[in-house]
């Protein structure tokens, strides 16, 4: 999840009953007339949910979590770019999430749940608000690209998830439980000589590697009067945490030189790098009439500097559009978006031309 935890905020209230994926979803625009960077706007998927889709090192194939038809919870999926030659490449047990080609295409790298159980995992109890579940039964899984050969990377009890991995192809950066809070770790590309880099009291989650390696940008909640910690430290026992306040920050690659990139008093998420690396592309319900949060229905694409400044709207599309990424050229970005949804809750993949 933005990369994130399963499908973030809009994406998480409802099971669909839409009947799948289909080859042809394109009317005639699927771009509003503010959105200036999105030319050739192509939807990918139709029906269901499908979320946190990432390019392979070569730029021709998307790789991609969905639940549809009688795909109750999340999977991981391959296509092209056109959106054919869909299939699943994961075990088709649990849930899955986080899912990464390798730089080199010899390997994928995603989570799931399926060794704790092979059967979806309890939804989250929205009684005490909105939350998200941070699911113990998750671990880190490498597969060849067709899903065979499947190896476990992780062992530690509870949470290990949202992985990426440097475009060398060297280190994977996760988050994990295993220390009694969400921090972030990296790791070899083995899952050799990991290394906890934050330690702050909170989540601290969905890392993503600048092109030269060199810094991790991230989303982060850090609690502060002794209520928030109380309340956090309460839901994160019981394996749930409150995704509402969420700034993106970064740090240097070895977890030190820590910045906080926004102060939105939103819930942004999902950052990652333009592909020359100069500036950073997230998802947020920011609303820049009030300057604070617009509420859980309406998430859009936001650019920024890595020094926080240049905010700039990306999308202006009603419901939720997150998890944007680049192609490795930079010429075209992928995202998830409720636009042309022909069911509630319905959330496809889409890609477009980027214009500078």
């Amino acid at each position: 999840m933005n990369r994130s935890l399963v499908f973030v905020f809009a994406l998480s209230s409802g099971i669909l009953t839409a009947a799948g994926f289909a080859q042809e979803a394109n009317p005639a625009s699927l771009a509003t007339t503010q959105e200036k960077h999105l030319q050739n706007v192509r939807q990918l998927t139709l029906g269901g949910q499908n979320a946190e889709a990432y390019f392979s090192a070569d730029g021709t194939k998307l790789i991609f979590q969905s639940s549809h038809g009688d795909v109750k919870c999340d999977q991981i999926f391959v296509m092209n770019l056109d959106g054919s030659d869909r299939h699943m490449v994961s075990t088709g047990k649990g849930r899955t999430t986080c899912s990464y080609f390798y730089p080199d295409g010899k390997k994928i790298l995603y989570s799931s749940t399926h060794l704790e159980d092979a059967e979806c995992p309890p939804r989250p109890d929205f009684s005490k608000g909105y939350v998200w579940a941070v699911y113990a039964g998750y671990d880190i899984f490498t597969a060849n690209p067709d899903g065979s050969d499947l190896k476990q990377l992780t062992t530690t009890p509870g949470y290990d998830a949202e992985a990426t991995i440097s475009l060398d192809g060297k280190k994977i950066v996760f988050t994990s439980l295993r220390n009694g809070d969400l921090d972030i770790y990296s790791m070899d590309a083995d899952g050799k000589h990991v290394k906890q880099l934050t330690h702050e009291l909170g989540y601290d989650g969905g890392p993503f590697y600048s092109p030269d390696r060199k810094w991790i940008v991230y989303r982060a909640y850090h609690p502060q009067t002794e209520k928030e910690k109380s309340d956090y430290r309460e839901l994160l026992q019981q394996n749930l945490i409150r995704p509402t306040s969420l700034e993106l920050w970064m740090m240097k690659a070895d977890g030190s030189s820590k910045r906080q990139i926004t102060n939105l008093g939103a819930a942004s998420f999902g950052p990652s790098f333009f592909a020359d690396g100069k500036r950073l592309i997230f998802s947020s319900n920011y609303d820049p009439v009030t300057h604070s949060t617009g509420g859980m229905g309406n998430f859009e694409l936001w650019a920024i500097n890595p020094d926080g400044s240049g905010l700039e709207r990306i999308t202006y599309s009603d419901g939720f559009d997150g998890f944007p990424v680049f192609s490795p050229d930079g010429k075209k970005l992928v995202w998830a978006s409720n636009r042309n949804a022909k069911a509630p809750h319905e959330t496809n993949i889409f890609i477009a031309d980027w214009v500078p």
